[in-house]
């Protein structure tokens, strides 16, 4: 399909359906969102940056911490992620569970010979590989719906724009066979109907049958970042640093929803399914400083900019349907072979720029001489300022594209304040960590009454000996999120699924000094 005609059909969804825009917004939000980065050590810490150094992590997080270094070193962390999730759904209970080896972490560090005579004394240069968000995820969910079905929400849209004939035959390639609209779908394969020449308004193949609903959604992907990052030390006291940071965006999801029609006169079944793949690129710019107060206490803070992307997807869809007998009822009332049992949905392909909130962070960091330390950090993440742009369509289009989602953005999510706590114990080459960190919910409002705060929990050991290091460590994260199938004008006849994700990372760190 043409660049063009893309463009179109799909100013027209945005127009038609102000939960495009949200689609858009809520994209903005799952490429912004971070939990928790960095080494086994850090993550154990509960994910803190702001006030501690000497870690590879500080490539990325806070890069005043490289300048503690005084001698090179190389780390790499494998790790396994298990992504349990539990749904409910009209009433019942569905668990799911999925598991995914990776690298989140890779770096270099490489050290300055210290400068004795000189008020500054050292610095450092790194280099690192991270994973900045996992999307790793998946869920199914089902229940009986005795109130409305998929396709009660398609003929609520044509009757409510009053959708011609003319505009569904327009969406539809005999040729190929391939429908470019989901109403223009549902048309050619006579589960609605018109009633009258022009066409609106439309009636349903079956309006009144309860269904048995399923669905399953699988994502995969991440964000990830390569970083470069330099810091100094101003006589052992004032730690300054900077990095450049270059994102990449790989995100992947396929999701089905399936209407299983009990004793219908016309319906087996109706099955929606789509797919999207996201790739994209950006970069960020980060400046920090930690400062030495005694030996016993110190202060650090990073200021974070937003990382610009540049972001192209494609997104298909497919209708697929049984019919009782391999019939269905024809425009005479008479019997007929269904013509389509199945129909592709032209694939959109979209480009769109995104703008990711500013961040910054402030923490303290109490050191109980030689044997540990407590750290902790609050963090800003200024939600409401991320934005969404796009030059695919044409000028007049791309403007409405960018205020409309502006206003999406600004009326679902708001500015929050995260909080983590971390404490290291050590015992000659033996180290022991805890830490927690509580992600605040970004969402104005919670009108289908879900708390979307996380909370995380970590754990982990570690030995660091004069000329190697490792670390292991656990986290485990809580929290609830929904997702609806579809809408419709009275919030009575649908339901959301209310998702409780509890997944668990488990990151090995292995470095050496040199």
């Amino acid at each position: 399909m043409s660049k063009t005609k893309t463009g179109a059909l799909l100013l027209s969804a945005l127009l038609t359906s102000s939960l495009s825009f949200g689609q858009y917004a809520g994209d903005a939000l799952r490429y912004s969102e971070m939990n928790q980065t960095g080494s086994a050590r850090f993550q154990a810490l509960g994910g803190n940056h702001a006030a501690i150094g000497g870690d590879p992590s500080s490539i990325f997080g806070n890069p005043a911490g490289l300048g503690f270094y005084n001698r090179s070193e190389i780390s790499i962390s494998p790790a396994v992620t298990v992504a349990g999730t539990k749904t409910n759904y009209l009433g019942q209970n569905t668990t799911d569970s999925k598991s995914l080896f990776n690298i989140p972490q890779a770096s270099l560090v490489i050290a300055s010979q210290p400068g004795f005579q000189r008020k500054w004394k050292r610095s450092s240069f790194g280099i690192s590989f991270s994973r900045q968000q996992s999307f790793q995820n998946g869920y199914q969910y089902r229940g009986r719906n005795n109130n409305s079905t998929y396709l009660d929400n398609v003929l609520e849209g044509v009757n409510g724009n009053k959708t011609s004939l003319q505009d569904l035959e327009r969406d539809f390639d005999s040729a190929i066979p391939m429908a470019y609209s989901i109403p223009a779908a549902y048309y050619q394969m006579y589960l609605i109907n018109p009633t009258t020449s022009a066409g609106p308004p439309y009636n349903a193949l079956d309006a009144t049958s309860v269904s048995d609903q399923y669905g399953d959604y699988t994502s995969t992907g991440a964000n990830s970042q390569w970083t470069f990052a330099y810091a100094g030390n101003l006589n052992d006291k004032f730690y300054f640093g900077a990095n450049v940071g270059f994102s990449r965006i790989k995100f992947d999801y396929t999701s089905t929803f399936s209407d299983d029609y009990v004793n219908s006169p016309e319906l087996l079944y109706i099955d929606q399914s789509e797919s999207i793949t996201v790739r994209g690129s950006g970069f960020n710019l980060s400046v920090g400083a930690i400062y030495k107060v005694n030996p016993m206490f110190q202060l650090g803070g990073t200021l974070i900019s937003p990382t610009f992307s540049s972001i192209k997807e494609t997104f298909s869809q497919n209708v697929a349907a049984g019919f009782v007998d391999n019939k269905v009822t024809g425009p005479d009332g008479n019997l007929i072979d269904p013509p389509y049992t199945s129909l592709p949905i032209a694939a959109n392909d979209f480009e769109y720029n995104l703008i990711s909130p500013i961040r910054g962070n402030v923490g303290a960091t109490v050191f109980f001489q030689d044997k540990g330390f407590l750290t902790g950090t609050i963090e800003y993440v200024g939600y409401s300022g991320m934005r969404v742009r796009t030059s695919f369509l044409s000028s007049t289009d791309n403007q409405a594209f960018k205020n409309d989602t502006k206003n999406e953005i600004m009326d679902t999510y708001r500015n929050t304040v995260n909080f983590r706590l971390g404490g290291e114990f050590r015992a000659n080459v033996f180290r022991a960590r805890l830490g927690g960190a509580y992600i605040s919910d970004p969402y104005v409002t919670r009108d289908d009454g879900i708390d979307r705060s996380k909370l995380l929990f970590s754990a982990g050991v570690g030995v660091r000996s004069s000329r190697f290091f490792a670390d292991l460590t656990g986290t485990y994260t809580t929290y609830k999120s929904a997702y609806t199938p579809y809408y419709l004008n009275d919030p009575k006849n649908y339901s959301s699924v209310e998702i409780t994700n509890k997944p668990v990372n488990v990151m090995l760190t292995l470095g050496t000094f040199f």
